[in-house]
């Protein structure tokens, strides 16, 4: 009896899927006036994340705010969708992405400038693992708009790999040519003469 206990101790563990971070956007209080008096509804936002370039976000109504928010956790883990980031860190290109009233621009970003974005396209970002960003709302405020305008965004992102397979070409092809080398050498000439 205890070996089977301590099997299934693992297995639940790996349903339960720890490697995931949430992060709880909004959440808000609704009230439905009845007879006896009010009864008060939760509806909560979250955005969940590996860090590591999947993201989603989830939505979830209940009684009770606990209730609400796991609601919506389990619909995030289900609805969530993989980014290429180039080098880990940022966007391989600038992006628009739009959804009802709501527009926002994303683009990338030098290493060192951290995360530019307001409230809920920062917990996208942070949940998505992006770690250098400039990115600006336009339009709607709220907060559901908001985040489904950036991943609408960040679907449209092509990584130089995926745009080099669909056309047949190497990825060498794809990217621009960069004359460092030249530039590199120019100022240690003229330090010898």
């Amino acid at each position: 009896m205890a070996e089977r206990e301590n099997r299934r101790g693992p297995r639940r563990d790996r349903d339960e899927t720890p490697e995931f971070s949430d992060r709880l956007v909004a959440i808000n209080r609704v009230s439905k006036t009845v007879k006896g008096g009010k009864r008060f509804g939760f509806a909560a936002l979250v955005v969940v994340g590996d860090q590591k370039g999947r993201v989603g976000f989830g939505k979830g109504k209940a009684k009770e705010v606990p209730e609400a928010i796991r609601k919506a956790t389990e619909q995030a883990k289900r609805q969530m969708i993989r980014v290429q980031l180039r080098e880990g860190r940022t966007l391989h290109h600038d992006m628009e992405g739009r959804h009802g009233a709501g527009k926002v621009v994303m683009r990338s970003a030098p290493e060192g400038t951290g995360i530019i974005a307001g409230g809920p396209m920062r917990a996208v970002f942070e949940m998505l693992g992006v770690k250098d960003v400039v990115s600006k709302s336009i339009g709607s405020q709220n907060p559901y708009n908001m985040i489904r305008a950036t991943i609408d965004g960040l679907r449209k992102e092509a990584s130089p790999r995926s745009v080099a397979q669909r056309r047949g070409k190497k990825v060498a092809d794809i990217l621009p040519k960069r004359d460092d080398a030249p530039s590199a050498e120019a100022p240690a000439e003229s330090a010898d003469a």
